[in-house]
């Protein structure tokens, strides 16, 4: 086991990379399973979960290697599986996006429920009520989902939640109905940027899809795909959170490679909070020198402020003068990093779906423990800023998602070292 270790105190300058996006690379290369021809997806970090993702693509027949930031996918006809393990499944949620595709291409699945991250109740029924609508017959038997299917069949779909578009249930949705007999109109789609960049990628293997990055999309099957050579966008959320590093440490850093475009709610919240934020040469700058401003934050989908970034938004207020709210819409439990910020001298109360932040002068570094990905990145952005030495331990879910988080912010100058436990 490993931890981080941060000295708090240093504001943060320079230059960061932004990493290509997890959230994009995981069903993109679950997309793969529905050709028989190779595919190289290119700008893809080395994280824990593309690992995982690439051990099960193996566990289903398929030669897949990470190299030099560049996943190659080589199906071996012959030796096509259609089990996902419950010992690979169980650590990532997103390993459920290859249910689609398997139920598509090989007319059968059988894929363990769903794990990862602890923040809620995340039940998979959009996914399933989308892959029945199309003609598959689902059951859940022994902790897996079991799908079969002679030919899944165009339909009309509404993929509404009680929070929302789902953008995993749209991602399998699209993957199953693009081999589907027919045409598919999928009311109530998720429209995230990853959302569209699989969408992309799809069209790239020879997909018809129309209403891309619209609530709306109609989807006309073909027989086959072929493979392709695509690159994956960059990582709107890991963005975000170098931008908070920024902000809460009183910094001034520019970010590569982020794409603006992709991150409007998060860069309206921060200069609300009185971050400046510009864009130069294709770098967005980030810098703070006066007093933050307390916000209210509410998360929700697309092109709302992100669930994702709702933990370290919180690091953020924790350190604002007066008070500020965040109310979670998509995942109303996902509060598990409060009590280990108030750990470190935060102020925060929760009521019901809100956390009620009120700033304190200072934090202090004190051991944390690391509860889910996004929660581990609000810690560590408490521990820039806090007083003295912070220790995070299961340091492990930082991996998942983040690529090389200590040595990026050390090349920042933020004092930061990972060691053993």
């Amino acid at each position: 086991m490993e931890k981080l270790v941060i000295e708090g105190g240093k504001p943060l300058k320079g230059e960061v990379e932004i990493s290509g996006a997890k959230n994009s690379c995981l069903p993109i290369m679950a997309a793969s399973l529905l050709t028989d021809e190779p595919c190289v997806i290119r700008n893809v970090p080395p994280l824990r979960d593309i690992h995982t993702m690439i051990k099960l693509l193996k566990a289903l027949g398929i030669k897949a290697e990470w190299s030099n930031y560049t996943v190659f996918v080589e199906p071996r006809v012959k030796q096509r599986k259609y089990i996902a393990p419950y010992q690979l499944v169980k650590t990532m949620r997103a390993s459920v996006c290859v249910l689609g595709p398997l139920l598509s291409k090989l007319h059968r699945a059988k894929v363990s429920l769903p794990g990862g991250c602890v923040i809620g109740h995340r039940p998979i029924d959009l996914h399933l009520k989308g892959l029945s609508a199309l003609g598959g017959e689902i059951s859940i038997e022994h902790g897996y989902v079991v799908a079969k299917a002679k030919q899944l069949k165009g339909a009309r779909i509404y993929l509404g939640g009680p929070f929302g578009s789902s953008v995993l249930g749209t991602a399998n949705v699209m993957m199953a109905a693009v081999l589907a007999k027919g045409k598919t109109l999928i009311e109530n789609a998720a429209s995230e940027p990853e959302i569209i960049d699989l969408a992309n990628f799809l069209l790239k293997m020879g997909a018809k899809i129309k209403g891309i990055a619209t609530h709306i999309l109609e989807i006309e099957g073909v027989k086959e795909l072929k493979g392709a050579d695509y690159s994956v966008i960059p990582d709107r959320i890991e963005a975000g959170t170098y931008m908070i590093a920024g902000a809460i440490t009183g910094g001034d850093i520019r970010l590569k490679s982020a794409q603006i475009e992709h991150l409007g709610a998060v860069i309206d919240k921060l200069q609300e909070a009185g971050v400046e934020i510009t864009l130069q040469r294709e770098e967005l700058r980030v810098s703070r020198r006066g007093k933050l401003r307390p916000v209210e934050v509410t998360t929700l989908p697309y092109p709302g402020f992100p669930t994702d970034m709702q933990a370290q938004m919180m690091s953020l207020m924790t350190v604002t003068e007066g008070i500020s709210v965040i109310t979670e819409k998509i995942y109303p439990d996902r509060f598990m990093h409060v009590a280990e910020l108030n750990r470190m001298g935060a102020e925060i109360m929760l009521e019901g779906a809100s956390a009620i932040v009120k700033g304190v002068k200072k934090l202090s570094g004190a051991p944390v423990m690391a509860s889910d990905l996004r929660a581990s990145a609000a810690l560590v952005l408490a521990g820039l800023v806090a007083k003295g030495k912070t220790e995070i331990s299961r340091i492990y879910h930082l991996d998942r998602g983040y690529e090389a988080m200590e040595k990026k912010l050390a090349k920042l100058g933020a004092r930061i070292w990972r060691v053993k436990e």
